[in-house]
């Protein structure tokens, strides 16, 4: 595969033709002073040594070295190679809540946004483990695949909102088999089901699936984000709160007790998220303990510079320049270069 690391310094090449045509105006007023001044056979006799030939060869090799340059400079690359390399880390499959009930502001600045940055930090302190995203409400898919690249992993992870899933509800059994499927063939690495959640409106059997979880061997860690007094929801875009059908505001509790259960059938453990560092130290703790194997990840090498060919073809052609005066060489005149003995004889 090829491509420019830089490309948008080739728009430098417009430069080209607006010295090429500066330069035949150039000549062309040169020459027009010359026929003014007197007969150019005449004047040719006079002036042996001056070539017309030379500068503008001169000229075409400069515009090709500076070509070269800007070619150079736009870093050309060829190639892509991909290798697999082994680290030691761990496996983590984040399953988050995006109901509407997260936008509920019990925690600073609301559960969703609460949660995001404690997964970024986990992400700060992640060297060569694994990461994957799920998100639910009353559906559940994959955000992001298990990958080592954080980077993606935390631009996915800013760009959650609750609108990515119709479906309101809190479907916690399906995020964490869906979290189970991301882990794919079985690994010698530890893994572990990171489930963030509020557990409102909880609807299907979460604590069986989260034995099924430990029965695989992944352990399920659960944060719950909020308070169990609960707070209204905000209505987006508005200064209201989300009501029910008889109208009265909803108001959002967190489900401890719920939460629990699915920890302890999971063979990990509960904390509470809330506007300390508290539960992202705890989660970090409990991960540091897993026992980290060897993990095979494929690895993208960088592209293969070509810049080097291009800048020392333009140096070569600089040299060549600079040893090519703009009048005749008599020392020179007999290899006839440029061809000017037969624009003489003619």
């Amino acid at each position: 595969m090829f491509r420019f690391a830089n490309i948008e310094v080739l728009g430098l090449l417009a430069s080209i033709p607006v010295f090429a045509i500066g330069y035949w105006l150039y000549t062309r007023h040169k020459r027009r002073q010359l026929e003014e001044f007197g007969d150019p056979e005449l004047m040719a006799q006079l002036m042996p040594n001056a070539s017309h030939a030379r500068p503008t060869a001169k000229f075409c090799i400069v515009m090709v070295a500076l070509t070269l340059l800007i070619i150079a400079a736009a870093r050309p690359q060829f190639g892509q190679s991909e290798r697999t390399e082994k680290r030691q880390g761990i496996e983590a499959i984040v399953a988050l809540d995006i109901s509407n009930s997260m936008l509920a502001e019990d925690v600073a600045p609301n559960r969703l946004d609460r949660a995001k940055q404690m997964l970024s930090k986990l992400m700060d302190n992640m060297v060569n483990d694994k990461v994957g995203l799920v998100v639910f409400a009353g559906d559940a898919f994959v955000q992001l695949p298990i990958t080592c690249d954080y980077v993606s992993a935390k631009m996915f992870l800013n760009s959650i909102k609750p609108e990515l899933i119709k479906t309101q509800g809190t479907a916690i059994g399906q995020a964490l088999s869906t979290s189970i499927r991301c882990f794919g063939e079985k690994s010698d690495a530890s893994r572990a089901i990171i489930l963030i959640t509020d557990g409102e409106n909880h609807e299907d059997d979460a604590v069986a699936v989260a034995k099924r979880a430990k029965e695989e061997g992944i352990q399920v860690l659960v944060v719950g984000i909020g308070k169990p007094e609960g707070s209204p929801i905000p209505l987006p875009g508005t200064n209201n709160f989300i009501k029910d059908r008889q109208g009265n505001v909803v108001v959002s509790r967190l489900n401890e007790e719920m939460c629990r259960e699915i920890a302890q059938a999971g063979g990990g453990l509960y904390v509470r998220c809330d506007n300390t560092n508290t539960a992202t130290k705890t989660i970090q703790k409990e991960l540091d303990k897993l026992s980290t194997q060897e993990i095979e990840t494929q690895v993208f090498t960088d592209y293969n510079e070509q810049f080097q060919s291009f800048a020392l073809i333009a140096l070569f052609l600089l040299v060549i320049d600079f040893f090519i005066f703009n009048r005749k060489n008599k020392s020179l005149t007999k290899w006839d270069i440029f061809g000017e003995k037969l624009k003489v004889e003619s």
